[in-house]
């Protein structure tokens, strides 16, 4: 009798309760339970640290050309610039962490764990930090209006952040309807560069103007890789990009083009600004990221290429700084 009951008690230790909610191999398979709280390194990876030369080019670009009207540079002004754009992209960066996480498409990516999605921070902290960078260049962008007493530019700022936000934030995000690269172009290529000139000068030579098409169609480049990357993931989290929308092949095409133009106009810009011509030597990053875009046999290749396009952005940027300044 002894060993039945002893047999019976073992069982009733083992067997969990109905009503118990203690599965411990369930919880130690769980991911949730396997996730670790994101570090400082996890931090500044979310903060995409190979996007920000997209900030820096239009500041350079528009510096060039507010020397062509006007000399010395106006340093702490263009400072000021680039603070708004730097803290717009971090900003932006975070913001998209969150938005993509709460909605679930994170769920599906290829590229580095973001914080939301992968459970490495709360959401709220998140959201927190994204609208602190928001704030930095809301402050500064104000500054810049204070000095200049370009009052409109307000709305200029208050425009620039709403785009940051409805990227992929809100109902209808833009960044899901095939937008991006429009939007890109606009406030990464024509707001930043144009703005950065007329702030300084209060004009717009049309070298500024060729300038921010490069600038921003470096940038609608850059955008072009990173979607390409995800573009099989985002067609099953509905997330419909430009590229989602015309394809693989129409999206590599496209990309070559975004890379290249940009130096179309720098060769035209190096009949008026010789040093113009030393652009040429970006192509040492260009041409490899073109190869990659077209060659890549797995998604994670493009991070490559996404890195290799930003760094084409900011050498376009610094060249035509020199071409412009000398």
């Amino acid at each position: 009798m002894a060993a039945p009951s002893k047999k019976k008690r073992s069982r009733s230790r083992t067997k969990p309760h109905p009503g118990s909610t203690n599965h411990p191999r369930r919880d130690h398979r769980s991911p949730v339970a396997q996730t670790k709280p994101a570090t400082l390194r996890d931090w500044i990876g979310a903060a995409r640290l190979r996007t920000l030369p997209l900030a820096v080019t239009p500041i350079l670009i528009g510096s060039g050309a507010a020397l062509l009207i006007e000399r010395p540079l106006h340093w702490v002004i263009a400072l000021a610039c680039l603070v708004v754009a730097v803290g717009l992209q971090i900003g932006v960066n975070y913001a998209n962490d969150y938005s993509d996480g709460i909605r679930g498409t994170d769920a599906y990516r290829v590229g580095p764990a973001r914080l939301t999605g992968a459970g490495k921070a709360k959401p709220r902290t998140v959201l927190i930090v994204a609208l602190v960078f928001f704030a930095i260049a809301g402050a500064a962008g104000l500054a810049i209006t204070i000095r200049t007493e370009q009052w409109w530019l307000i709305a200029v700022g208050a425009a620039c952040i709403l785009a940051a936000w409805f990227y992929t934030g809100g109902k209808r995000p833009y960044g899901y309807a095939g937008l991006g690269e429009l939007f890109v172009f606009i406030f990464f290529g024509l707001v930043a560069t144009l703005g950065t000139t007329w702030v300084q000068v209060l004009a717009l030579p049309q070298e500024a103007w060729f300038g921010a098409v490069g600038a921003g169609l470096l940038a609608c480049a850059v955008l072009l890789a990173n979607n390409l990357r995800d573009i099989d993931q985002d067609r099953v989290a509905g997330k419909r990009t430009l590229t989602v929308v015309i394809g693989r092949r129409a999206t590599q095409v496209l990309f070559t083009v975004f890379v290249l133009v940009p130096f179309g106009i720098a060769g035209y810009l190096a009949f008026f600004y010789p040093i113009a011509w030393l652009t040429a030597m970006a192509l040492l990053l260009a041409l490899p990221a073109i190869l990659i875009v077209w060659t890549y046999r797995q998604p994670r290749e493009l991070v490559i290429a996404l890195a290799l396009t930003s760094g084409t952005s900011l050498a376009f940027g610094a060249f035509l700084f020199w071409a412009f300044a000398g």
